[in-house]
């Protein structure tokens, strides 16, 4: 509005003014309260309401003016320490990931403190504080941040991270259950929870969340949750047979052995069943099955221990024979057949199956201590001490340790399970060739006694 605009309107608003009071000569009576009565002309109360009503308009807009602007200074503000803090968080993650973890702590300590509420903050500071080993100092963070999001999944998450490592399984169990009740889909949330039963080895409630994942997995991470799964079925089985369960535990293992054919450990513990319920026929046709399937050392040892323990090597010898001779490239059943037919003082037999075993450039360790036992039953103690030192000192002659094929762990004796890594049907003949893979050996005339 021009000056000029706004003189006009005053000398308007004069003129209205008089030509009012002119008609309006005769004064009214106001009361305010009593013994307080103001006389004034109607002209004057009406232009008094008008000046009264703009000023008021005018204070309410300054007023309005005034809090907008004080509104939009604390939101630049505002939004100036969110760009502060994002820049602080973002260096900070940027200097972990380099492994300045020192400097990573300063810039989110600094980011925190500018806003104590920021939840990745905190979560990234308590990861800072974990990797330093300053475990209730990262806890505490966690526990802050859940406090300012008790439904936030990625704290919850965290939170039960940092307890199963620090081995507070109780409340790392409690804050994936409170996770799962949230959101009782999450994949993440079903397979920590389901870890946390495996190290306890609450098996029963891992098999129910196994059986979950399995459904909700596809491809290639399928195949990996259903081997656990029949891995999780195998340790319910053996924890019936541990508390003498005997037929449950038979049933488990035949069922699985159905259900999952390429299972290894069920196929022998189905036979180990059969046996210890005496049914020894069924027992040594289960194993041989499984020999025959899986080509895995334990079927033999378990056979030889069944051999043995009913004073009965006959049948097990007819089996050997009968199998050398349809798989004559078989090195792990030559060997085997040369071992047992050692224990049960068949020692030019023994000599004949290891023998071809060498002769078909084999070369372990366990060879030739079975070698130098039979130079010793003959009293051939210089070729003894020669297949001594091809053992490089190997002492036990009739044991033979297994290792893990995943993880190398070492066992004295064959488990379903390997304690270190948990893998299911993973120990191995330590050292000894399943199969013939090896080059065919120069066929000349060897003379009684002669050695290569």
């Amino acid at each position: 509005m021009t000056l000029m605009t706004l003189l006009l309107l005053m000398i308007l608003f004069m003129v209205f003014f008089i030509y009012f009071l002119q008609l309006n000569p005769a004064e009214m009576a106001i009361v305010f309260y009593p013994d307080h009565v103001l006389h004034a002309s109607p002209a004057v109360v009406v232009v008094a309401c008008i000046v009264l009503g703009l000023t008021i308009g005018y204070l309410l807009h300054l007023y309005g003016a005034a809090s907008y602007l004080f509104k939009g200074w604390r939101r630049t503000r505002s939004e100036k320490r969110e760009r502060e803090v994002t820049e602080l968080h973002r260096e900070g993650l940027a200097r972990l990931r380099s492994g300045d973890s020192t400097k990573a702590r300063r810039l989110l300590q600094k980011a925190l403190g500018m806003d104590g509420s920021r939840i990745e903050v905190l979560s990234d500071l308590a990861k800072v504080q974990l990797a330093e080993d300053e475990v209730d100092e990262s806890i505490s963070l966690l526990q802050r941040a859940r406090k300012l999001a008790p439904k936030n999944l990625t704290v919850l998450f965290a939170l039960a991270e940092t307890y199963s490592q620090t081995q507070r399984l109780s409340e790392a169990e409690d804050c994936y259950r409170e996770l799962l009740e949230l959101d009782g889909d999450n994949y993440q949330g079903m397979i920590g929870l389901r870890d946390l039963f495996l190290t306890q080895q609450q098996w029963s409630e891992a098999l129910a969340l196994q059986k979950k994942l399995v459904k909700k997995s596809s491809g290639e991470a399928q195949v990996a949750e259903k081997d656990l799964l029949n891995g999780l079925r195998y340790q319910l089985a053996q924890q019936a047979e541990a508390e003498e369960h005997f037929d449950e535990a038979l049933a488990d293992y035949q069922k699985l052995a159905k259900d999952a054919p390429d299972f290894l450990p069920a196929q022998v513990s189905v036979g180990a069943m059969l046996l210890q319920k005496g049914r020894s026929e069924q027992a040594a046709a289960t194993w041989q099955a499984g020999y025959r399937r899986f080509g895995h050392s334990v079927f033999l040892k378990r056979l030889e221990q069944q051999a043995m323990a009913e004073e009965d090597p006959t049948t097990l010898l007819n089996y050997y024979r009968q199998q050398v001779a349809e798989h004559p490239d078989d090195l792990l059943l030559r060997f085997f057949f040369g071992k047992f037919c050692l224990r049960v003082e068949m020692i030019d037999e023994a000599m004949e199956q290891l023998h071809t075993l060498e002769k078909s450039c084999a070369d372990f360790p366990q060879l030739h201590l079975l070698l130098a036992e039979s130079h010793m039953r003959r009293q051939r103690l210089s070729d003894a001490v020669a297949e001594y030192q091809k053992a490089l000192g190997g002492e036990d002659r009739f044991r033979f340790a297994y290792v893990c094929s995943l993880c190398g762990a070492g066992a004295v004796s064959w488990n379903g399970r390997c304690e270190q890594c948990g893998c299911w049907g993973c120990m191995e003949l330590s050292e000894v060739p399943a199969t013939a893979n090896l080059p065919a050996p120069e066929v000349r005339e060897i003379h009684h006694g002669e050695r290569e």
